[in-house]
C-alpha cells in the first residue's frame, strides 16, 4: 500500500472518529482555534494600527501634495533628506548662521508655479468652556478644504465658513462640555465664536484642539494687543503652507532643492514615497541611522514559542484520552496487518484533521472579531485604521502554525499508541510502565542551566540570552513536573477521602495531569514575568519622580503684582471647586532689603539677598558632586549610591526646583498647619517650636549643633518707595545664628521648602514678608471640569494667581496593565483547569462508578472534581510564579547594568533599579483563581451516576 493510500485511510478514520466523539473533537479544535484566533486578530490589529509611510504623510499634510515651511534659520541655503523635513543640515563648509534669525523667509516665493496653497498656523489660547476656562491650541486653517481630508474629518455639524465660527475636536468637546451650536470666547482677543462642528484627527483621536479660518483668531488678537497694553501678544507658531501641485504633477525633488535654496524645507508625498537616489541628495550620509532594536523581536519569538508549547500541552492530553478510548479500534488495525507506523498515522491524522478545522475556524473568527471590534480597538489605541491591512504570508504562517500545533499535540499519544501491543489494545488492559528517571534528571539540569544563562544574560546586558535562558528554564521545569506530580500523591496520606483520592488520581495519571499543570504554569509564568517587570519599572519611576508638590496637595500662589483681594478670590475658587480637606495653610515669602522679584537688578546691590549658609565637610557636603565624585562612583554599588543620594546634602543638590517663589533660599513663613497639611510632619515638638518662634529646618545638612547660619544682605533699590529711609544707606550684611528644630532626614526632599520660619522671627531679624498663597490637602485628584471652573474664577479675579496640583510619576496607569495581565492569566488558567477536569472525569468514569457502587454519596463526585481541579491549578500557579520570576529578575539585572554605567558617567544620576513583586497579582493567581476553579468544577459536575451495562 502506498504512503498516499495509507494516509488517505488514516485521514478517513480520523474524520469518522472526530465525528463520533464530537464533544472531545470540539474541545481540541477550540484549543487550537483560540490561539490562532488571538494571533490572527493581533496580527491584523498590529498591521492595521501601525501607520505606513503614506498614512504618516496623510496625518501631517492631509490630501495635499506637500507642506512648505521656513527652516527657522533665516533666508539661507539648507539641506534636508527626502522623507525628513524635521532635521535641517547646512552645505559642506557652511556653519550655523549668526545674528538675527528672524529675517523673513519668503515661503510663497518657493512654491511651485501653478500650485494652489492654503496656510496653517497655531497659537496657544485660553478659552471659555461650559465648566469654566481651559487652555488649548487654536489652529487657523480652512478645515473644509479638500487638502485636509484624511487628516481632519468631520464627525458632527459642519466646517467653519466665516470668521465667527470654530470647530472643536471630539476630545476637546468632551472635556469642555461644549457641543455644536454652543459659543465660546477666546480670551486673548476677547472674541466669541460659534462651534459649528466636531472634528477628529484619525491619527490622534485624543487630540484636544480648536480650528478656525485663517485670520479669525490671530489677527484680531494682535489688534487687541496693539490697542490694549494689558492684552498679551499671541505666541504664534510657524506659518506653514499646504500645497497642491499643478495638474497632478505633485511636488518633485527638484522643487524641494529649489525651496532649500531659500531657507524653506518641504515634506512631499511624492518624494517621500519615491525618494531620489543618494547621488542626488546633498544631505545623504549626514544623518545617523537608528540602530535596530532586536529586543521586541526576541520577546515576540519567546512569547510565540511558549504559546505554541502551551497549546501542545493543553491539546496533548485530549488526544491521549482519545487514543485510549480508540485503543480497540487501533488494536483492530494492528490485528489486520497494520504496522506500528500506520497506527501512529491514524492518531497523527486526528491531529491533522482537528488542527485544520481549528485553524480555519480560528482564522475566520480572528478576521470577524477584528472587524466587529474595530471601533473599540481604534478608540483604545487612539488612532483610526487607515485600512484593514492583511499580510497573506503572515496569515498563511499562522495557519501552518495551527496545523503544526495539532500534529505536535498528537505526536506523543501517537508514539504511545504505536508502542502498545495488539493484545493490550483489544483487551483494554493498560499495562504498567515505570516512570522514566532520565526526564526529571535532564529537566533539573536544563532548569539549572536556563536559570544560570538568564542571569548571565542579565548581568552581561544581553536580552537574547535572557530570553533563551528563560525558555530553557521553563522547559527544564516542565521536565520536572511529572516527579512533582508524583510527589503530590504522598501528601494525601493524612487528608480526608476526597482530597486524598484527587491527589492520588493526579499522581497515578501523570500523563494527563502533568501537561495540564504545565499549561497553567506557562500561562502564569508569562503573566507573572511581565507583571513583575512592570511593577519594578513603576517603582523605579516613582522613586525617580521629582514632584512639584507633596502628593495629595494643591497650592494657590499669586505673583508680586497681585493684591490681597485677588488672593482672597483665588483661595475661594479653590475652596469652592476643589475637593479640599482640612484647614488651609497660608504661606508667605521672606526677603532682605528690597524684593528682587519686584526690583530687578544685581542681587546684593540693587536688591537684597537671603541665604542659608551650609557648613562644609562631613554630612554637610554631597560626595557625589564636585571633585572626586566620578572616582567614588566607580567604586560604590547601586545600594550605596542610593543611600548617598538620599542623604540631605545630596537631596539639596538634586532638588533645586523652586515652587512657591523664585527665591533660591526656599525659606517660607508659615505655621503649624503648613507642617500638618503639606510637609506631613506630625511631630508636636515641631509645631511647638514654631509657636515659640523657632524655625523648623527640613534639611539637616544646613544645621550644626541644632543651629543654622542665616546670611542677609540688606540692599535697597532707589525705586523702592516702601524703603525711602534706607536709600541713603549702603548695603549691610548680617549673619545670624538661629536655633532651629531639625526635622528627620526624610523631610529634606519636601518640594519647595527648605526651612519654615515664624513670622515674628522674620520681623525680629529685620526681614520683610509678603503673602505668597496657600496650600490645601485634597481628598482626591480634581476632575477636568473642576479645574476649568477654578481657572475661570481665577480669570475673573484678575489672572495674577495660579493653581498648582501635584504631578504624577510616569507609569501611573500601569495598575490597569497589571489587572489585564492577572485577568488574562486567570482566564487561561480556568480554561486549562476546566479542560483537565473534564478529561479526568471522562478518563475516570469507571472509578467514579465504582465509588458509587460501594456506597459513596452523590456529593463525592462534585467534591472530587473540585479537588482535582484545585490540585492542577494550585500546582501550576505556584510553579508558574517561580518560573516567571526568572526572566523578570534577569531583565532587571540588565537594567541595573545600564543604570550603573550611566551613574558612573554622571554620579548624580540615579542607579536605583528595584525588583518589585506584584503581590496583588500573585495573590489573585494563587488564592482567588484556584478557589474559583475548584468551586466552578464542583458546581458544574453532575452528582448523578451514569448507568453502565456490563461489558460482554
Amino acid at each position: 500500500m502506498s504512503a498516499f493510500t495509507g494516509w488517505r485511510a488514516a485521514l478517513r478514520m480520523a474524520r469518522r472518529d472526530a465525528l463520533r466523539a464530537r464533544g472531545r473533537s470540539v474541545l481540541v479544535a477550540a484549543m487550537i482555534a483560540l490561539p490562532v484566533l488571538g494571533v490572527t486578530a493581533v496580527d491584523l490589529t498590529y498591521r492595521s494600527i501601525q501607520p505606513t509611510l503614506a498614512e504618516e504623510l496623510t496625518a501631517k499634510i492631509g490630501s495635499a501634495d506637500a507642506r512648505f515651511e521656513a527652516a527657522g534659520v533665516g533666508p539661507v541655503k539648507v539641506e534636508q533628506l527626502p522623507a525628513d523635513a524635521e532635521e535641517v543640515y547646512f552645505p559642506d563648509g557652511a556653519s550655523y548662521p549668526e545674528g538675527d534669525l528672524e529675517d523673513a523667509v519668503d515661503v510663497p516665493a518657493a512654491l511651485p508655479k501653478g500650485s494652489r496653497s492654503i496656510t496653517e498656523q497655531s497659537v496657544p489660547a485660553s478659552v471659555t468652556t461650559r465648566h469654566g476656562v481651559a487652555d488649548t491650541p487654536v489652529t487657523e486653517v480652512d478645515t473644509g478644504d479638500p487638502m485636509l481630508r484624511g487628516r481632519i474629518e468631520l464627525v458632527k455639524g459642519r466646517y467653519p465658513k466665516s470668521g465667527a465660527e470654530i470647530a472643536a475636536t471630539a476630545g476637546f468637546a468632551e472635556a469642555s462640555g461644549l457641543s455644536v451650536g454652543d459659543r465660546l470666547t477666546v480670551r486673548g482677543p476677547g472674541r466669541s465664536y460659534t462651534v459649528t462642528g466636531v472634528v477628529e484627527l484619525p491619527a490622534d483621536l485624543e487630540k484636544k484642539s480648536l480650528y478656525a479660518l485663517p485670520g479669525a483668531v490671530i489677527a484680531p488678537w494682535r489688534e487687541a494687543a496693539d490697542d490694549d497694553e494689558n492684552v498679551v501678544l499671541p505666541q504664534v507658531g510657524e506659518l506653514a503652507w499646504l500645497v497642491k501641485g499643478s495638474s497632478g504633477a505633485g511636488v518633485t525633488w527638484q522643487d524641494i532643492l529649489a525651496a532649500n535654496e531659500k531657507g524653506v524645507v518641504v515634506t512631499s508625498r511624492q518624494v517621500a514615497l519615491n525618494p531620489p537616489p543618494d547621488s542626488q541628495v546633498p544631505a545623504a550620509g549626514k544623518s545617523r541611522p537608528e540602530e535596530p532594536d532586536d529586543r521586541l523581536a526576541a520577546a515576540a519569538l519567546t512569547v510565540g514559542a511558549m504559546a505554541l508549547l502551551e497549546i501542545v500541552l493543553l491539546a496533548g492530553p485530549a488526544f491521549a484520552v482519545g487514543a485510549r478510548r480508540s485503543r480497540r479500534q487501533l488494536g483492530l488495525v494492528g490485528s489486520c496487518g497494520g504496522t506500528r507506523g500506520q497506527v501512529r498515522a491514524v492518531v497523527l491524522a486526528g491531529g491533522l484533521v482537528l488542527g485544520g478545522v481549528g485553524t480555519v475556524a480560528g482564522a475566520g473568527a480572528g478576521f470577524a472579531l477584528t472587524v466587529l471590534f474595530r471601533p473599540m480597538i481604534e478608540e483604545f489605541s487612539g488612532r483610526r485604521f487607515g485600512e484593514l491591512t492583511v499580510h497573506p504570508g503572515e496569515i498563511l504562517g499562522i495557519a501552518v502554525l495551527g496545523l503544526v500545533t495539532g500534529v505536535l499535540a498528537a505526536l506523543a499519544p501517537a508514539i504511545v499508541a504505536g508502542r502498545q501491543s495488539i493484545l493490550e489494545s483489544l483487551t483494554g488492559h493498560r499495562g504498567s510502565r515505570r516512570s522514566s528517571r532520565v526526564l526529571p534528571a535532564a529537566g533539573t539540569a536544563v532548569l539549572a542551566g536556563g536559570v544560570a544563562l538568564a542571569l548571565y544574560g542579565g548581568l552581561s546586558g544581553s536580552s537574547k540570552l535572557v530570553a533563551g535562558g528563560s525558555v530553557l528554564a521553563e522547559l527544564g521545569l516542565l521536565g520536572c513536573i511529572p516527579v512533582i506530580v508524583g510527589f503530590l500523591g504522598r501528601l494525601g496520606r493524612r487528608l480526608p477521602l476526597t482530597p486524598r483520592i484527587a491527589l492520588r488520581d493526579a499522581a497515578r495519571n501523570r500523563g494527563r495531569t502533568a501537561p495540564a499543570v504545565a499549561a497553567v504554569m506557562a500561562a502564569v509564568a508569562g503573566s507573572v514575568a511581565i507583571a513583575t517587570y512592570t511593577a519594578s519599572t513603576t517603582a523605579e519611576q516613582a522613586y525617580d519622580h521629582r514632584p512639584n508638590l507633596t502628593a495629595g496637595t494643591t497650592a494657590v500662589t499669586i505673583s508680586t503684582e497681585g493684591s490681597a483681594a485677588e488672593l482672597s478670590q483665588a483661595r475661594a475658587a479653590v475652596e469652592q471647586h476643589y475637593p479640599v480637606s482640612g484647614a488651609r495653610a497660608d504661606i508667605e515669602r521672606v526677603w532682605a532689603g528690597s524684593d528682587c522679584a519686584v526690583h530687578v537688578g544685581e542681587e546684593g546691590r540693587d536688591c537684597g539677598v537671603l541665604e542659608l549658609i551650609r557648613p562644609t565637610g562631613g554630612a554637610h557636603s554631597c560626595p557625589l558632586s564636585g571633585d572626586g565624585a566620578k572616582e567614588l562612583a566607580q567604586r560604590i554599588s547601586a545600594e550605596e549610591h542610593k543611600r548617598l543620594m538620599n542623604s540631605p546634602a545630596c537631596v539639596d543638590e538634586e532638588f533645586t526646583q523652586r515652587v512657591f517663589s523664585g527665591d533660591d533660599h526656599k525659606i517660607l513663613v508659615g505655621g503649624a498647619e503648613l507642617l500638618d497639611s503639606y510637609v506631613k510632619l506630625k511631630d508636636p515638638a515641631a509645631a511647638k517650636a514654631l509657636a515659640a518662634g523657632t524655625p523648623v529646618l527640613l534639611n539637616s545638612a544646613y544645621a550644626q549643633d541644632g543651629e543654622v547660619d542665616l546670611k542677609a544682605v540688606h540692599a535697597y533699590n532707589n525705586d523702592d518707595e516702601s524703603a525711602k529711609a534706607q536709600h541713603s544707606r549702603g548695603a549691610t550684611t548680617t549673619v545670624d545664628r538661629l536655633k532651629v528644630y531639625v526635622a528627620p532626614d526624610s523631610y529634606a526632599a519636601t518640594p519647595g521648602i527648605r526651612m519654615i520660619m515664624p513670622k515674628k522671627t522674620a520681623r525680629e531679624l529685620g526681614l520683610h514678608t509678603g503673602s505668597a498663597g496657600s496650600v490645601y490637602a485634597l481628598t482626591r485628584d480634581p476632575s477636568e471640569a473642576e479645574k476649568q471652573a477654578a481657572d475661570a474664577a481665577l480669570t475673573r479675579a484678575g489672572g495674577l494667581a495660579q493653581i498648582m496640583t501635584a504631578t504624577e510619576p510616569a507609569g501611573s496607569d500601569d495598575d490597569a496593565t497589571l489587572l489585564i495581565l492577572a485577568l488574562f492569566a486567570g482566564v487561561v488558567t480556568l480554561g486549562a483547569a476546566a479542560m483537565t477536569t473534564g478529561l479526568a472525569k471522562a478518563d475516570a468514569e469507571a472509578d467514579l462508578t465504582t465509588l458509587s457502587a460501594v456506597g459513596a454519596p452523590p456529593g463525592v463526585r462534585r467534591s472530587l472534581s473540585g479537588f482535582q481541579c484545585l490540585v492542577v491549578v494550585l500546582t501550576g500557579v505556584l510553579l508558574g510564579t517561580a518560573a516567571g520570576l526568572v526572566p523578570a529578575v534577569a531583565l532587571r539585572l540588565t537594567d541595573l547594568r545600564t543604570a550603573l554605567e550611566a551613574m558612573r558617567s554622571q554620579p548624580m544620576q540615579s542607579a536605583y533599579t528595584p525588583i518589585e513583586m506584584p503581590w496583588p497579582t500573585i495573590a489573585f493567581l494563587t488564592l482567588a483563581v484556584p478557589a474559583l476553579a475548584g468551586l466552578l468544577a464542583a458546581a458544574l459536575t453532575s452528582s448523578r451516576t451514569a448507568l453502565a451495562r456490563r461489558a460482554g
